[in-house]
């Protein structure tokens, strides 16, 4: 049974980590200042941390595309706000800038929600002629095993849009 890492369980472990990912002294300095070894506190290094690391940089994103969300909703929220103030007014071209600066608003948060994509859109259609000549093929194999199931994966390759080289 794999020994349990002890910077992992250590107390001041996110100090530790800190420590290592500043690059403030050397690793036999960080040892010994928390009473570690330096090859325990050189295996966490390596198959931990880069892992926590990892962690940490995907909540961060997550925490700026909340705040990236937050601060768009504010610009929707500003533009008819002024839009509404526009109209009550009566001045009809401000109320019209107000329209637009809201609609430009409301796209850019469904484009960050993921609602409008830009980009290419692939429409993969399998001909009825294909799917016969697939089972040709396939059935016409059938007296050798080992080649219908790799010919039978290629084809399931080919299909799922994977052309690897193998």
């Amino acid at each position: 049974m794999p020994r349990t890492c002890t910077i992992c369980t250590h107390p001041e472990r996110a100090v530790i980590d800190a420590a290592i990912v500043r690059g403030e002294t050397g690793i036999r300095d960080i040892a010994g200042r928390f009473g570690i070894s330096k090859s325990a506190l050189d295996r966490h290094r390596k198959e931990h941390l880069p892992a926590h690391l990892l962690k940490a940089k995907d909540a961060a994103a997550v925490a700026d595309a909340d705040d990236l969300l937050r601060q768009a909703g504010a610009l929707r929220s500003k533009a008819i706000s002024l839009l509404m103030k526009a109209e009550a007014a009566g001045d009809l071209r401000a109320a019209l800038a107000g329209v637009r600066e809201a609609r430009g608003c409301i796209e850019l948060l469904a484009r960050l929600l993921g609602e409008i994509r830009d980009g290419p859109i692939v429409n993969v259609t399998i001909s009825p002629a294909w799917i016969e000549v697939r089972g040709a093929v396939v059935g016409a194999l059938a007296p050798f095993p080992e080649a219908r199931t790799a010919v039978a994966g290629a084809l399931a390759k080919l299909e799922a849009g994977d052309a690897g080289d193998d």
